[in-house]
């Protein structure tokens, strides 16, 4: 750990100067308390470097939250084993792929399980009781619950040290969750320019406790944190079923879910540290209180873990979420190829496609020296590594 001053302190042994400089900037906000924790995985981001863990007292900045509220992970260990899976495996791909709308902007047609209307049924009330209207920010929220998105979001089919078979996802709110957090950005910045208040940034505008419009955002951002834990488990109830037909089960139910986790990385809570009650943002990194389970993705073609928090005290019981970019997008499309990612993925089921370039592994922080950074935030619990992998353009 690094104390890059004392309001920010840092794990990431690589870290950009651009990174540094935009973690300093936040760490100098007035309400920090005690500290700013810096992640190793931590890169640019929108106002606040995703990445980092920040206390707030009596203030959220909306950005330092992100724009994809609840964005997190879910993983689920079954009872199969490498040896049992069908070798043919791009059957299975191609059934996510269908069961499971991709890319940004995609919805299901319309809505025909149970159980997705059971989820949405829930998510209605709730935004009664929160007092505001999702459809005003989507209109197709509802048939959005369900689908994955694009980026670095990911379905996979993976095996651990044991080569037990593992369903993992990655994803958040969706466009409804964007335009909660786009909305609250824009009503900080309107007024921390209407109270003349001076920002290092002006995406570190921020909502003061106590008004109208910080409890509005608190029970919006706490239902889209709602929305992207259910919208996980809703595509894992379908992976599952896909993945019950693949192996020859005659029953989804008849796959096992000997563990399942499914945590957030992206929100804010309510959390007690040195002494004080904070707004602890996450953004880019997992709750790691002791004993808590998290999952921490590599990349599309590398490991990735299940973890136990060690609960560290000045990490504000933390750790990283990811492996983190090293390449922005537009870099990693002009750097890399189409076949160095072929070469990348060698033994695991993809869609073979140039959309994926800017995905590939070379593209992020090394997800080893990520978790050797970690080593005093989480205990390695499981090496998880994929067999099948399904994105969105």
């Amino acid at each position: 750990m690094e104390k890059i001053s004392t309001k920010l302190l840092s794990w990431a042994s690589i870290l950009e100067q651009g990174t540094r400089d935009q973690a300093v900037l936040t760490a100098t906000m007035p309400f920090i308390h005690p500290h700013v924790a810096l992640m190793p995985d931590a890169h640019l981001g929108r106002g606040a470097t995703v990445g980092s863990v920040i206390p707030t007292l009596g203030a959220i900045i909306p950005a330092a939250v992100g724009v994809d509220i609840g964005c997190g992970m879910i993983a689920v260990r079954t009872q199969w084993t490498r040896a049992e899976l069908p070798a043919e495996r791009r059957p299975l791909r191609e059934a996510i792929e269908r069961a499971v709308p991709l890319s940004a902007g995609n919805a299901n047609r319309r809505i025909t399980r149970d159980h997705t209307r059971e989820r949405l049924e829930r998510l209605t009330v709730a935004a009664e009781q929160a007092g505001f209207d999702p459809g005003a920010y989507a209109a197709t929220w509802e048939l959005q619950l369900g689908t994955l998105g694009s980026g670095n979001h990911f379905i996979e089919v993976t095996v651990d040290e044991l080569d037990r078979v593992w369903l993992f996802l990655h994803s958040g709110s969706r466009g409804v969750g964007n335009r909660i957090a786009q909305h609250a950005i824009t009503v900080a910045r309107r007024l921390c320019e209407q109270w003349w208040i001076p920002l290092p940034d002006r995406d570190l505008a921020y909502l003061v406790e106590g008004t109208d419009e910080f409890w509005a955002y608190v029970r919006e951002m706490r239902w889209a944190q709602d929305y992207a834990l259910l919208n996980r488990e809703e595509m894992m109830d379908r992976v599952v079923r896909e993945f019950a037909e693949w192996v020859g089960a005659t029953d989804e139910r008849e796959v096992q879910r000997l563990e399942e986790i499914n945590c957030h990385h992206n929100y804010t809570e309510r959390e007690r540290h040195f002494g004080k009650d904070v707004w602890l943002s996450r953004k880019g990194a997992i709750n790691a209180e002791a004993g808590r389970p998290g999952l921490i993705p590599g990349s599309m073609g590398t490991a990735s873990y299940v973890v136990e928090g060690k609960g560290n005290p000045v990490s504000l019981c933390s750790a990283p979420h990811g492996a983190g970019r090293e390449y922005s997008r537009s870099r990693a499309r002009r750097t890399f190829t189409l076949e160095q990612l072929r070469e990348a993925m060698t033994g695991i089921e993809f869609r073979d496609s140039e959309a994926f370039v800017d995905e590939i592994p070379a593209a992020y922080k090394d997800i080893d020296r990520v978790m050797a950074d970690a080593a005093d935030l989480v205990e390695v619990r499981h090496v998880l590594r994929q067999v099948v992998n399904v994105k969105g353009d």
